[in-house]
């Protein structure tokens, strides 16, 4: 499906997604060489959404492992369905009795059992959860196992023999291999460190919060009601916000549900109540709320920091105007460094007598 790093973009903005060619390009690698995608970056820029867009830009069924605390085989690859199992133990219970009719051993009973277990340890009574929904699928699927670091690492290394070779092994039935590779694609909001056996068998990439043009257009082209003054301000309020040092920094889903309201109510241009009024549906702390509050006004008409040559190298682009490189926030005073306070006045007094009168003397037998 994805024949290049180009097509791949245009199949991904067919389905609005809207990517750069470095997303693109690890999308098509993983296509070409059937490998894993493990996604990390913080929640709500779009790891999960690439999944489904995959899946839906390439026809094939999307099958979600989510992952949580205590995740286990059982939930995420099968489990035995006992109720059925002793249903048709019920039912062929004259059936199973003269199996041992002519049994007197408890041995050898024993032994007829187990020549016959297979019966009910078979794939009729298995219950084929996600990873082994994708394996025994006919048609190639895409499968998303969503936020790994939910779970806990020694899931991580049940995933390792499925990563590395597309098969698991049922103890009771033997090995299972994908009759078609699944498009696998791994999630991952950075909670925790995954393991480097773990990504050493995926294809990496890291998606963070997109840069002010892209997120003009994904806000133009997910909420087409919204003007052009509006989703300009809004985007400039949103990155002035991440700037912050919130707990919680609104993502792509928060400020596409922001400016969905907006709409709704209405809203030509932001000014101070708008901003109050719909903060909730941002911010998601109290201690972020709080913080937010007192700096409204800079929210909404902060000047961008624009750096200077030296910090930057050069702060012209390529239109000759100047890049902002990024909102600047209210500056905090800053504390003094004790330690380099007191090297500043050893300096000194040693400029000063000629030697580091702060060090003691030394003994009469050094020299």
């Amino acid at each position: 499906m994805f024949e290049t790093i180009g097509q791949t973009i245009e199949q991904l903005a067919a389905q609005n997604y809207i990517c750069d060619r470095k997303l693109a390009t690890v999308a098509f690698l993983a296509w070409k060489m059937c490998k894993p995608i493990l996604i990390e970056g913080p929640a709500g820029v779009g790891k999960t959404e690439l999944a489904k867009v995959i899946a839906r830009a390439s026809g094939r069924d999307l099958i979600r492992l989510q992952c949580y605390g205590g995740l286990d085989e059982a939930h995420a690859l099968y489990e035995w369905e006992y109720s059925k199992q002793l249903l048709y133990t019920q039912i062929l219970r004259d059936k199973i009795s003269t199996f041992f009719a002519n049994v007197d051993d408890l041995h050898e009973a024993v032994e007829q059992l187990r020549r016959h277990e297979n019966v009910f340890f078979s794939e009729h009574f298995i219950v084929r959860r996600p990873i082994l929904q994708a394996i025994s699928a006919e048609e190639p699927v895409v499968l998303l196992i969503d936020e790994i670091d939910r779970a806990e690492e020694q899931f991580e290394a049940f995933l390792l023999e499925f990563l590395s070779d597309f098969q698991v092994t049922v103890p009771e039935i033997g090995t299972v291999t994908a009759k078609t590779p699944p498009y696998v694609v791994i999630t991952s909001n950075n909670t925790r460190d995954l393991s480097d056996a773990l990504k050493r068998r995926c294809l990496h990439l890291f998606i963070g919060y997109p840069d002010e043009q892209r997120e003009l257009e994904i806000i133009r082209l997910k909420v087409p009601g919204i003007s052009a003054t509006l989703a300009t301000q809004a985007v400039d309020v949103i990155r002035r916000m991440r700037s912050l040092d919130l707990r919680k920094a609104p993502s792509i889903s928060e400020t596409l549900d922001w400016a969905q309201a907006l709409v709704l109510l209405n809203v030509e241009s932001l000014d101070r109540r708008v901003l109050e009024e719909t903060l909730q549906l941002l911010i998601k702390y109290e201690r972020d709320t709080r913080q937010v509050s007192e700096r409204l006004s800079w929210l909404l008409e902060g000047e961008e920091w624009t750096p200077s040559a030296s910090e930057s190298g050069s702060a012209l682009g390529d239109r000759g105007r100047p890049v902002p490189i990024g909102p600047r926030p209210p500056l905090k005073q800053a504390e003094p460094d004790i330690h380099d306070m007191e090297a500043r006045r050893r300096e000194h007094a040693a400029r000063y007598f000629g030697r580091d009168r702060l060090r003691p003397e030394s003994s009469g037998g050094e020299s």
